[in-house]
């Protein structure tokens, strides 16, 4: 007798990143040709030593590292990310309008569960980050899609086109993964200004910020006294500081909308990790110096991906930034097949873009994603010279 599975959870798709390593099974890799690997964008390196001796003596010596702490988050970093956040984006956020959560995906899926049940709709821009629309099937969201173009920008009069009684919410990602735009502040006023007219939310993911090449302030979301009413702003430590295993978000939103993300978090986690939450706060408040340092190295490989594009003319980029170069592939396959070639043929793996757009889209077929903040301007020229020797 086979037991029950729940139909949405059957017809969720696998996870991406876990099928794509899965092509590595049988290739033969030499020290003359090592994997490039630019699948996932995810930091290898470590945190920085003192990030790391924070973490090592609140290990050592806080007992209160190692037991239940607030469903919400430590008090000390919801605090601090409230002040710091207020002075950059120019507005006025309160501590109790924070909470933290098991890193950015645990975010989305908190709110999301405040906001949408089985049957309501939410609307994501094509090419999604392939998380949110697993989210969304799992719980059987309907996910519309919003298609962005060669400009892989959204434009939020085509999103009004979309909604119906039973949309919930519009989710954008800026810097945008997968495509690595960057949304102009005006486009995320106009979708505000969209949610707030039809009642909907407008979640606004910056996992990325800290990599945007832009100066000053990316939008003045915040700067409106009445973006609780809207806006729901979703962030990820494990970019900025290296946390990845520790896995340490942020959501601003509302209080009321807080005290409702409490019931969930409090029933898969119960707390964020303490020593994560410990590990954040330390770095937000010292290592602003090296998190430039780290945003102009991943500037400089921005431009080399930039750079090496030009000299394929038959390839087409089409967005480029933060940790992502999202483009158009000249040859017959479709990517998905592309993208398995490339592991045997080219001892390249990167994704693609069947993974970031509805099935059967023919825009997916050929486009592919290369997450390049893992290899520096060696890997990327061997990168760039390996796909300039393709004959497919």
């Amino acid at each position: 007798m086979t037991l029950p599975l729940n139909p949405a959870m059957a017809a969720t798709d696998m996870p991406p990143v876990m099928e794509a390593r899965r092509w590595l099974a049988g290739a033969v890799f030499t020290p003359e040709r090592p994997l490039i690997n630019v699948s996932q964008a995810a930091p290898v390196d470590s945190p920085p030593l003192g990030l790391r001796q924070a973490l090592a003596e609140a290990a050592l010596n806080d007992p209160a590292a190692h037991i239940y702490g607030p469903v919400l988050g430590l008090p000390a970093l919801r605090a601090e990310i409230a002040s710091q956040w207020s002075a950059a984006y120019g507005g006025a956020i309160a501590a109790n309008q924070v909470a933290i959560t098991q890193g950015c995906n645990q975010a989305f899926t908190a709110v999301m569960s405040t906001l949408a049940g089985a049957g309501d709709e939410v609307i994501l821009p094509t090419p999604w980050y392939f998380n949110h629309k697993m989210w969304l099937d799992m719980q059987g969201v309907v996910t519309v899609p919003l298609a962005t173009g060669r400009s892989l920008i959204p434009d939020a009069a085509e999103a009004a086109k979309l909604i119906t009684s039973r949309t919930r919410a519009i989710v954008l990602v800026s810097p945008n993964n997968p495509g690595g735009v960057e949304y102009p502040a005006a486009t995320l006023t106009a979708f505000r200004d969209l949610a707030r007219a039809q009642g909907l939310a407008l979640i606004v993911d910056e996992t990325y910020r800290d990599f945007d090449s832009r100066s000053g302030m990316p939008h003045d979301l915040f700067t409106d006294p009445d973006w609780p009413e809207t806006l729901i702003h979703l962030y990820s430590f494990s970019k900025a500081y290296r946390l990845t295993g520790h896995r340490v978000g942020a959501i601003v939103a509302a209080s009321p909308r807080l005290a409702q993300v409490e019931k969930y978090l409090d029933t898969v986690a119960i707390c964020p990790s303490q020593l994560g939450q410990i590990g954040a706060l330390w770095g937000m408040r010292n290592l602003s110096q090296w998190l430039a340092g780290e945003r102009a190295e991943i500037l400089s490989r921005r431009a080399a991906m930039i750079s090496g594009f030009k000299a394929l003319p038959d390839w087409r980029l089409l967005g480029c930034g933060a940790y992502f170069a999202y483009v158009e592939h000249p040859f017959a396959l479709d990517s998905d097949q592309l993208a398995k070639r490339l592991v045997q043929e080219a001892a390249i793996l990167m994704l693609p873009g069947t993974m970031f757009q509805p099935a059967g889209n023919p825009d997916g077929k050929r486009q592919l994603r290369i997450a390049f903040a893992n290899v520096d301007a060696t890997g990327i020229a061997e990168m760039f010279r390996r796909l300039a020797a393709l004959k497919l």
